[in-house]
């Protein structure tokens, strides 16, 4: 009897893991280091053991619950788009309140992280879960969904300021501000690569909203991102490290805009792959400026 069974739950546990994205570990990877770039410039460079274990894990939990939630909105959409039909939900094999009942559990499970912390960063945490709920519906009334979600990919920012030091400094706004800039720009290079698609099923996004302007903006929005940077360096009196880093992500954004320049949908999903990197650099030059210093 359990032999048999034992395909069949191998089967279903595979198709959670795939509903939290838990094979494409890019969007934890985006979400971690805006995260980690805040808990090192809160700390300088010192941040609590265990507020770096909860943050860490927190990423991985709410990236995962976003991705469910995801899924779950886009359940009618994705079956008609060639990049997504295949996700455990568009082709059924996981119901709809499993969904539902995988994003209440992984949401709870970082809200039981967050009550570790103190009571500011709790109160911040009930609109992280909103965002996090709330962004995949926003495809369907905003042009600008974009926009929504760096808001959400940047909300760890003040809540890690706020675990680490029981404040929110006005710093952590500019890094936030950064951030939504960045994430606009690489999820505008994701948005290209279906834009065919959600134009045929009636998403929304940025790639269809600017049109024939979309590398301007994207590159606009990178520009964006490193200014704001710079002001977050000198308001935190980062040295030659971290403009080292920065110097590294802008030519990794260089290259990113020579990859969308044909806006091939393989050679922009390949752009929106290497913003991993843009964040890694960043953080390097954080860290190693209070390594050094």
């Amino acid at each position: 009897m359990s032999v048999e069974a034992s395909p069949s739950i191998t089967a279903r546990l595979r198709d959670y893991a795939l509903l939290m994205r838990l094979d494409k570990p890019i969007g934890i990877l985006l979400l971690l280091w805006p995260t980690m770039w805040a808990l090192w410039l809160a700390s300088a460079g010192r941040p609590e053991p265990w507020i770096l274990v909860v943050f860490v894990l927190g990423v991985i939990l709410m990236r995962s619950a976003g991705c469910v939630v995801n899924d779950f909105a886009d359940r009618d959409f994705d079956p008609h788009v060639s990049r997504t039909r295949d996700r455990p939900l568009a082709a059924r094999r996981v119901s709809e309140r499993e969904a539902l009942v995988l994003f209440a559990v992984l949401g709870l499970s970082a809200f039981a992280l967050v009550l570790t912390t103190n009571a500011l960063t709790i109160k911040l945490s009930f609109a992280g879960i909103a965002l996090a709920a709330i962004y995949p519906f926003v495809k369907r009334v905003s042009s600008v969904p974009q926009l929504f979600l760096g808001v959400a990919f940047s909300w760890g920012i003040p809540m890690a300021f706020a675990a680490q030091t029981g404040s929110v400094k006005p710093i952590a706004g500019w890094l936030m501000l950064a951030n939504l800039f960045w994430v606009v720009a690489y999820d505008t290079m994701y948005a290209m690569v279906d834009r065919q698609d959600d134009l045929r099923v009636g998403v929304r996004s940025t790639a269809i909203l600017f049109g024939s302007m979309d590398r301007f903006a994207v590159g606009l929005c990178q520009l964006l991102t490193l200014g704001l940077l710079i002001l977050v360096a000198r308001n935190a009196a980062l040295g030659a490290w971290f403009y080292l880093g920065l110097a590294v992500a802008a030519l990794l954004m260089c290259r990113e805009q020579w990859l969308i320049r044909a806006r091939e949908p393989d050679a922009c999903f390949r752009a929106f792959i290497d913003n991993y990197r843009v964040g890694m650099v960043i953080f390097a030059g954080i860290g190693l400026h209070y390594v050094t210093s």
